[in-house]
């Protein structure tokens, strides 16, 4: 019988959109666009959460989105009407977003005429989170509903994150929701991440992460 044949892998499979993001990165820098990879589970409240940056931030930023789903165009026309350009990316049956469909979106979408470009991520905790997109940073929401063990179950989603915005506060009396716990458990995979909680339907806590977001884009587009 034949030996086992082994082969061993001397580049990461992720190598080649690595380095396509890496040039997204160095063309957004030239640019003075800050692009921003906004991930959660579905119904957590991306694009309500992002209706409401809009409508808050438009008069200070130029802003633009562009919405990934498997299909529909669904959340792209929510984002229109409430007042940004945006574009729908169908990712063809795919859960994720990678560096080369990020391109694509950018060209479409002219990236160089905004302050601040969000890609809001197709619904899911495991597969956006391993593919680098070639945004500046990684955002993630989290609601109440979900429950406080998110960070414990889908740790790269959190190491990989930058922010962490706790969404649908105004709901916590009716859920078993420790927000000490999910701050706890959120640091526990990245001590470096910078946690907001808010309200996308009250508008509660939103004036922090503004003023936190716009900090973000002044420093990123100087």
């Amino acid at each position: 019988m034949d030996k086992v044949r082994v082969i061993e892998v001397k580049e990461s499979v992720f190598a080649n959109n690595d380095r396509e993001a890496d040039r997204i990165r160095n063309k957004l820098k030239d640019q003075k666009t800050c692009l921003i990879n906004l991930m959660s589970s579905p119904g957590a409240g991306k694009t309500t959460t992002l209706r409401r940056l809009i409508k808050d931030m438009s008069g200070e930023l130029s802003i633009g989105v562009m919405e990934a789903d498997i299909d529909s165009t669904v959340d792209a026309e929510a984002i229109a009407e409430a007042g940004a350009r945006s574009i729908q990316i169908h990712t063809g049956g795919m859960c994720h977003l990678d560096a080369g469909m990020t391109e694509q979106g950018l060209d479409e979408i002219e990236s160089e005429q905004f302050d601040l470009l969000v890609l809001e991520n197709v619904g899911n905790l495991v597969c956006p989170a391993e593919f680098d997109t070639g945004a500046v940073f990684n955002m993630s929401i989290l609601s109440v509903p979900e429950g406080h063990d998110k960070p414990l179950k889908y740790p790269l989603m959190y190491e990989v994150c930058k922010a962490l915005v706790i969404n649908k506060v105004d709901v916590l009396p009716y859920f078993d929701f420790d927000m000490e716990k999910v701050k706890e458990y959120a640091l526990m995979r990245n001590p470096d991440i910078k946690i907001f909680t808010v309200s996308a339907a009250t508008g509660e806590g939103f004036a922090e992460l503004e003023e936190w977001l716009k900090g973000e884009v002044e420093v990123w587009n100087r």
